[in-house]
């Protein structure tokens, strides 16, 4: 056997190891990722006093390189738009993508309750059709 043997026999090893340590690596740096984190935190208490308690919990936010990605139901236009500003007024936010989606709640159904008022029943009277 010769000298370099030990060596070759290593070698796909070591680059097994090399690349995986590579694609472990994050794209963000660890503070870039605190920093990120900090501000999700500011953008969520935010969006708790300036939109409401109820959109916190149905919108998400993600940030990504103070990117602020806002995504969920919300009930209007206007509660999008506030939204939006909140997210935005946030220090260290570089950029809003809104993917807010204005959800139209339906409307519950109409039920005839007779009134307890003692006048009887209620006729309506519909059109007698002719021969």
């Amino acid at each position: 056997m010769s000298k370099n043997g030990p060596f070759f026999a290593a070698a796909p090893a070591l680059l097994l190891s090399l690349a995986l340590t590579a694609a472990c690596r994050p794209n963000q740096t660890l503070e870039r990722q605190t920093t990120d984190a900090a501000i999700k935190t500011r953008v969520k208490a935010k969006l708790a006093s300036d939109v409401g308690a109820a959109t916190v919990t149905a919108v998400e936010v993600n940030v990504t390189n103070g990117i602020v990605t806002l995504a969920g139901p919300v009930r209007s236009n206007e509660e999008k738009q506030k939204a939006e500003a909140a997210a935005r007024s946030v220090e260290g936010v570089m950029g809003i993508n809104n993917n807010l989606q204005v959800t139209v709640e339906p409307v519950p159904a109409q039920v005839f309750t007779p009134t307890s008022s003692g006048s009887g029943p209620i006729y309506v009277p519909f059109p007698t059709p002719t021969p």
